[in-house]
């Protein structure tokens, strides 16, 4: 399958998706949105790949957000229907572990997509906001509610309600991403993330991500039931029995996913 608007590699069990439209920053249109969406699709179903790696082309921008010649046409009904936030519940949902390598601008739909991914990295010359606001509508790909998740209300609200462009460091120093990294490193560090995650069980990723993210707003009690039924099912699979005999044996598990 080809696409127009992004480039989707491999490197080794690592699949990447890159948005590839530099001549208007990776803005994010509805074509784009559709493409990323079966890219995720095929990646999902390639069992060889078990990090699915979000970025944009080239070194100005990851994504500068939705493409405001659409906007201008949107309605009412519009809002309503899946879009943007369908296609980054898509990601977050997915079972295989996600990076987000912002290489340049992640702005309004573009930092909502990095948010959506578990990971995030970035180079340090990159900027992150949602500055949707001064178009007077709001973030509604998720922004609202994944950054205040991340960083607290306090800070989500500052962010959503100056609009305020914020640098690497200072989205490392609030807990938006995990490192902010030169620009020539962006790429060996998202790797090296990959690689660890990668030496992982993958049902116990697949379960770990379902844990965190479903049990997030439950009440403790209900979320800790979860966790023990996640673990019960992988005390039953092979991948455990592999994991503990490998680390008595001292050396590397194989797992199967089974």
């Amino acid at each position: 399958m080809g696409f127009e608007n992004i480039l989707v590699e491999k490197e080794g069990r690592i699949g990447v998706i890159k948005i590839n439209r530099p001549e208007v920053r990776n803005a994010l249109d509805g074509n784009t949105l559709k493409e990323i969406e079966q890219a995720l699709e095929r990646l999902e179903r390639d069992e060889e790949v078990g990090v699915i790696v979000f970025t944009g082309d080239g070194e100005k921008s990851f994504a500068a957000g939705a493409d405001i010649r659409q906007l201008r046409e949107k309605t009412a009904m519009d809002a309503l229907l899946p879009g943007m936030s369908g296609t980054y519940r898509f990601i977050e949902n997915s079972s295989k572990a996600t990076i987000a390598a912002i290489n340049g601008f992640a702005l309004g739909g573009g930092c909502e997509l990095a948010m959506a991914c578990d990971i995030r990295i970035a180079a340090e010359h990159a900027k992150m906001g949602l500055p949707e606001l001064n178009l007077s509508i709001i973030p509604s790909a998720g922004g609202t509610q994944r950054l205040a998740r991340i960083v607290g209300k306090g800070r989500a609200l500052d962010m959503i309600l100056t609009g305020d462009i914020i640098t690497a460091k200072h989205a490392e120093a609030i807990g938006l991403v995990s490192c902010a990294v030169p620009i020539g490193e962006l790429w060996r560090t998202v790797k090296e993330k990959a690689d660890k995650i990668l030496a992982k069980g993958p049902l116990a990723i697949r379960l770990a991500k379902l844990t965190v993210n479903r049990g997030f707003d439950l009440d403790m009690d209900t979320a800790l039931m979860m966790e023990k039924l996640s673990q019960a099912i992988l005390f039953d699979c092979d991948d455990k029995n592999e994991g503990t005999q490998a680390f008595l044996d001292k050396r590397s598990a194989v797992f199967t996913g089974r």
